[in-house]
């Protein structure tokens, strides 16, 4: 089964149990950054300078990318180019949101809702087919800790990972510090195309101003 970066992150980081998010708020942003990496891999969009431009609006024929790539061509019309800080700030809920009920069409959670001293709606993704969870940590073990090579989408993957300081779901077992160089090797290495790579510094940059800002107004 084929699945999209986003969808792989977002299996990292829910309980197969309880069905709650771990990392919540870095796994979010990592989710959202997931979309948009994938569809700069897919030459739909550039993310340049810290700029996001739409520059080819036709779908990619992945219901998850092309609802994203639909609200962006929308909010690009608007202004262009626009803050990729911006668009991950704005779409990072309903990015989530997206991406849970995609794994949920897919048959690979199920939905549970509950609510919260009986008046806070909350949603809970708990696993339903574990192959594909499965055979994604087996690939990132693969890449990571024994280093074998990665292709372009593992690639991605671990970028978005390091970028979103993820390393304790994508490897619950192992020190941090045994798999963030390895992680940071593959982030900066030489695996795709001068776009791509420009699209990753720039997310790398924008989840690290992100998180810098919500860290600041929760202490504030």
């Amino acid at each position: 089964m084929s699945v999209t970066l986003a969808e792989e992150i977002a299996l990292l980081s829910l309980d197969d149990e309880s069905g709650a998010a771990k990392d919540r708020q870095s796994a979010g942003w990592a989710v959202a950054g997931g979309i948009l990496l994938e569809l700069a891999m897919a030459g739909r969009v550039t993310v340049a300078d810290g700029r996001l431009t739409v520059t080819d609006p036709a779908p990619t024929g992945t219901a998850l990318l092309d609802g994203r790539l639909a609200q962006l061509v929308e909010w690009t019309a608007r202004k262009s180019p626009r803050k990729v800080t911006d668009w991950l700030t704005k779409d990072q809920s309903k990015a989530v949101t997206a991406t849970a009920e995609s794994l949920r069409e897919r048959g690979l959670v199920t939905e549970e809702r509950s609510r919260v001293l009986g008046l806070f709606p909350v949603r809970r993704y708990p696993e339903a087919d574990g192959s594909v969870e499965q055979e994604l940590r087996a690939r990132l073990t693969s890449v990571v800790v024994h280093a074998t090579e990665p292709d372009d989408r593992t690639s991605g993957l671990v970028s978005l990972l390091h970028a979103a300081k993820l390393h304790r779901i994508a490897f619950p077992d192992v020190p941090r510090k045994l798999v963030a160089p390895r992680m940071a090797a593959i982030a900066e290495g030489q695996w795709a195309g001068d776009g791509v790579r420009e699209a990753i510094r720039n997310m790398q940059a924008a989840m690290v101003a992100i998180t810098v800002v919500t860290t600041t107004t929760v202490i504030l």
